[in-house]
């Protein structure tokens, strides 16, 4: 019998509706910046060998609210040198919205765009095609190796674009986080696809230990105020279910056992803090930089 579940990721403007409640709800944007502002700059500023032309790539880059800020810090940096900033996403909503944030935002001279509204893997075989190889002075993929089909592959094929004392970053869910108890106990119910893979920091150092590559990693405290999620009749509770469960409309959809799992798994300390009556989900992420 078929799941009547169906996969959040195949369904682009309901993610990107239910991705937005997540961002409102969570301190997962405000912790990147300060992660940007207190360790990320200095490692900035090693980059690029005092070339008077810096090559930079997000790879899911999303809205474009956190690539900006490193840019602004890479600026910063490297005055007077100009950035080229290749941008990946295949989310056309998301990508819509950061050029509209890159025309409203102030000192972005000498910060050249290029849009790829494609998958990583689509990237991957763009660059192949071409005649000329390429290299990268900075390359992030924040959030975003959950949704390739072997993320140790991406990260050796990516890693092997760096330029001499270039840098990779990667932002990731933490094994420590709520997301880590979530999937191993429900992984097996939810709607999994070949686009979405549960893996952690944890998951992502294994590789990189595998691969012999140098790096330092961070833990990025933050939380995903999840309240709403237990009253009734309740859309933004709902949306909020989607995205935890990455399920167009898990909680009319769900088996009702199913659904009563997942409700009490997300008020369990595992996954959640219990504070003032709200329920803080535990939104962890691991920054991991890794060395060229």
């Amino acid at each position: 019998m078929a799941s009547p579940l169906q996969s959040l990721l195949g369904n682009e403007s309901s993610y990107t509706k239910s991705f937005q409640i997540f961002l409102d709800y969570s301190t997962e944007h405000q912790c990147m910046h300060e992660f940007i502002d207190t360790i990320l700059q200095d490692h900035l500023t090693s980059i690029g060998n005092d070339k008077s032309e810096l090559n930079v790539l997000g790879i899911g880059s999303g809205k474009g609210q956190i690539d900006l800020h490193i840019l602004s810090y890479l600026k910063l940096k490297h005055p007077g040198v100009s950035i080229n900033n290749e941008v990946v996403d295949p989310n056309v909503e998301h990508l819509k919205s950061y050029r509209e944030l890159v025309a409203k935002t102030p000192h972005l001279e000498n910060i050249s765009f290029t849009w790829n509204t494609m998958t990583a893997s689509d990237f991957k075989d763009k660059l192949d095609k071409e005649t000329e190889a390429r290299k990268f002075d900075f390359i992030h993929m924040i959030q975003m190796l959950y949704y390739v089909e072997d993320p140790g592959e991406v990260i050796k094929y990516f890693h092997g674009l760096l330029a001499q004392n270039g840098k990779l970053l990667i932002i990731i869910v933490s094994g420590n986080s709520g997301w880590e108890r979530l999937w191993t106990e429900c992984r097996s119910q939810l709607c999994y696809t070949s686009a979405n893979h549960y893996v952690t920091s944890d998951d992502i150092m294994k590789t990189l230990d595998t691969f012999g590559l140098k790096y330092q990693h961070f833990d990025i405290p933050s939380t995903f105020n999840i309240t709403e999620c237990f009253g009734a009749n309740n859309e933004i509770g709902d949306l909020m279910l989607d995205f935890l469960t990455e399920t167009v409309n898990f909680r009319a959809t769900a088996p009702p056992d199913l659904r009563d799992d997942v409700l009490a798994l997300l008020r369990h300390p595992d996954c959640s803090l219990e504070k003032d009556g709200k329920f803080l989900f535990n939104n962890t992420l691991t920054a991991i930089i890794v060395e060229s």
